[in-house]
């Protein structure tokens, strides 16, 4: 039990990451809150892990505020932070809409940050920590007509590092996780978007995109869940202020040299 009597507020918890991340922790022996925008599925989720549910907007404070008090209230304070949550809209900067923009800043930036400050003062109490931002790839290297959401995935690296380097002394850590191609909700809307202009299916639209990652398949919720249980857990003790990448090696390839492709060498 890797996470016995601990407690962990997810969010983004009604599905993808988020909900992998709620069960296993929940195996692990974490009493978990879990909260996300839409009721249904973080309900169900909460139910059934046996944890908490509060259902809203981690963009908005007085929510936030509500969660971190149901985790106290429920279990007496808040071990871990676990920020799933995250949206994402198509645009270069040029023509994105800026009410699209503002909404991505305030779910994939300001949601995190909010959150994690309000649990910040449990943390301190309790002697330390642990808070896993869920980034991306798109953090690290840009795609076509994403700016919005590449922009605010890099600021997490950011927020990250600075939650790092001012509460360490405090035993509270803060690391980064940046996936790739995921099998989630949001990875299958892009997946259908694709499959639709190239005329295949989702499962085919996926082999498309990591064609050239060097596992040769889209990640999953439970591999990324995996992950986030290791930051989360005291086998990262040492581990703060840094970035996991788990994209399936994508960020290994030297994308122009595809070109010579196998043959070449």
């Amino acid at each position: 039990m890797r996470l016995e009597k601990k407690v962990a507020l997810i969010t983004g918890g009604g599905t993808g990451i988020g909900a992998a991340t709620a069960r296993l922790f929940a195996s692990e022996g974490a009493n978990v809150v879990v909260t996300g925008r839409r009721a249904e599925p973080v309900t169900a989720v909460a139910s059934e892990v046996g944890g908490v549910a509060v259902p809203g907007d981690t963009s908005d404070p007085e929510h936030v505020a509500e969660a971190v008090a149901a985790a106290i209230s429920a279990y007496g304070g808040i071990d871990v932070v676990v920020a799933s949550a995250g949206v994402g809209f198509v645009g270069s900067v040029g023509d994105l809409d800026v009410d699209a923009w503002r909404r991505t800043l305030e779910i994939n930036v300001n949601g995190p940050m909010l959150v994690s400050r309000a649990a910040l003062p449990s943390m301190l109490e309790r002697g330390g920590g642990s808070i896993v931002l869920v980034s991306s790839t798109s953090g690290m290297a840009s795609a076509p007509a994403s700016a919005a959401y590449d922009v605010s995935k890099a600021a997490l690296i950011g927020l990250t590092r600075s939650i790092a380097v001012d509460y360490g002394p405090h035993r509270i850590r803060a690391n980064a996780l940046c996936p790739g191609w995921v099998t989630s909700p949001m990875g299958d809307e892009d997946m259908d978007g694709l499959g639709a202009l190239r005329g295949i299916s989702r499962q085919e639209a996926y082999r498309l995109a990591t064609a050239d990652v060097p596992l040769r398949r889209p990640v999953s919720p439970e591999e990324m869940a995996a992950c986030c249980l290791f930051l989360a857990s005291d086998e990262s003790s040492s581990v703060t202020g840094t970035t996991l990448v788990a994209d399936g090696g994508g960020q290994a390839v030297e994308i122009t040299s595809k070109a010579f492709g196998r043959d070449y060498l």
